[in-house]
């Protein structure tokens, strides 16, 4: 057993009893720390931890941590906003409980996603956890939704040590391929056991295209427990491959040039434990709500890019004809569109049938990821906003009066733009709240600042092993 208690935020009546039993539990179980985690503005896991014994405290009490970190810059450069930024104040970090795993790619450790709380006891608006917790729940009480969601993981696996200098592929197979699986067979095995150990239910895990990359693909949960699962996978992904003498690298793009690591998104909508995307009469079989949905997030893909490629390194990745979704187009099972649907095997539509969304990678925040995408595809629903022209095949070769016509544009093809789009987005800033969304633009226009005057192989080498 890997998993403890319910999921409830730390702080709430019980905490504190069940955290003195865990740590019995965990000591003897070899666990001698915990991880307490969470992931900045920027994309940047951060962690404080604590001994086993400081559980039921933390519990209580919160472990202090500066809010200063909301506007940290991927090079851990500061920037500011009218509200945060400064040296001033505290936060408290506290344990989830209903999340917390022993690592089994970390012996001695253990690890749990943090709400981060005021000293006053009140959520604090950075908390871009808190806030996806806010947003599913007013799904739920305003429209009777729930959600499923999963991020898919790119990485690239290199050989070590090289952290903080370029990157030599592990791995000498063609894409796909048998030879690139055999060559690292012992890590991806040890992968395995590892997930399987903590209760991560892994649906495969292969060879990509990249040199020495791979991908895992993992069992889809409710929109918070998807985020957290992600930052948890990235956790085991790196640990177990410092096992191995290996490093990873889970940068949108670790070249200058080449296909670079996504973290497509994939999301289903649901009511009364029914999919919504599967039995409708609509296209594929979607109900008129997941259409509308789809369309919310289609119509305000631009704007999201600031927070799904948040980085400068994220518009290495977004070029067209290599299947990173850089047009607002969806298309059945096509892989060249931002939003693919995915109708799922025949017998198996009413669970699998999803929305991918895949301009995303992996130094995008996955807490404030998912609350703009649902923000997005929500409005696009309470609207009824009709789905545009399915298109086919590559949007790249549409003709340019065809592909206005038909409502496919361009992506932001650079971070500034992306800011800029968001700008105008009130419906996004919105669902962040003011002091969050106000430090996604700082934080990025710092970004756009740090990487200004690099020439694209600089940019891919500042940015390769920050996430």
């Amino acid at each position: 057993m890997t998993t403890f208690a319910d999921p409830v935020p730390g702080g709430r009546p019980g905490d504190v009893e069940r955290a003195t039993a865990l740590t019995e539990e965990l000591s003897g179980r070899g666990v001698h720390g915990i991880v307490l985690a969470y992931v900045d503005t920027a994309g940047v896991g951060r962690v404080k931890t604590i001994p086993t014994a400081r559980l039921a405290s933390a519990v209580a009490w919160g472990v202090g941590m500066s809010p200063v970190f909301d506007t940290f810059l991927a090079n851990d450069s500061i920037v500011s906003t009218d509200v945060l930024g400064s040296p001033d104040g505290d936060l408290r970090l506290y344990p989830d409980l209903g999340r917390l795993v022993v690592l089994a790619g970390q012996p001695g450790w253990a690890w749990a996603p943090v709400d981060r709380i005021t000293q006053e006891g009140e959520p604090h608006p950075g908390c871009s956890r808190t806030i996806l917790r806010r947003m599913v729940s007013a799904a739920a009480e305003r429209h009777g939704l729930t959600f499923k969601a999963g991020i898919e993981i790119e990485w690239a696996v290199g050989q070590g040590p090289a952290e903080g200098g370029d990157f030599v592929p592990a791995t000498s197979g063609p894409a796909y391929s048998a030879t690139r699986q055999v060559e690292l067979s012992d890590y991806t095995a040890d992968l395995l056991a590892a997930f399987a150990a903590q209760g991560v239910d892994v649906e495969q895990i292969h060879p990509e295209y990249a040199a020495g990359q791979f991908e895992i693909s993992v069992g889809a949960l409710d929109p918070v427990a998807a985020a957290d699962r992600s930052v948890l996978v990235r956790q085991t992904i790196r640990a177990v491959a410092r096992r191995h003498g290996l490093v990873v690298s889970f940068a949108p793009a670790v070249f200058a040039q080449g296909v670079g690591n996504g973290g497509h998104i994939h999301l289903s909508v649901w009511r009364d434990g029914v999919n919504l995307h599967s039995g409708g009469e609509g296209r594929y079989g979607m109900t008129a709500a997941a259409e509308s949905f789809a369309a919310g997030v289609l119509a305000r893909l631009p704007a999201l890019t600031a927070v799904t490629a948040p980085s400068p390194a994220s518009y290495l990745r977004l070029k067209p004809s290599q299947w990173a979704g850089v047009f607002t187009a969806w298309g059945r099972e096509t892989r060249e569109a931002a939003v693919r649907v995915v109708t799922g095997t025949a017998g198996l539509r009413d669970q699998a049938a999803n929305l991918e969304v895949k301009p995303v990678d992996l130094a995008a925040n996955p807490y404030l990821a998912l609350t703009c995408l649902l923000a997005a595809g929500l409005e696009g629903l309470t609207s009824s906003t009709p789905l545009p022209e399915e298109i086919t095949g590559d949007p790249a070769g549409l003709d340019p009066a065809d592909a206005a016509a038909r409502g496919v544009r361009r992506l932001p093809t650079s971070l500034a733009e992306a800011v800029e789009e968001f700008r105008k987005d009130e419906r996004l800033r919105a669902a962040l709240g003011p002091v969050l969304a106000d430090a996604v633009i700082a934080v990025r226009q710092g970004e756009i600042a740090a990487a200004h005057g690099l020439d694209e192989e600089r940019v891919a080498a500042a940015y390769r092993w920050k996430y």
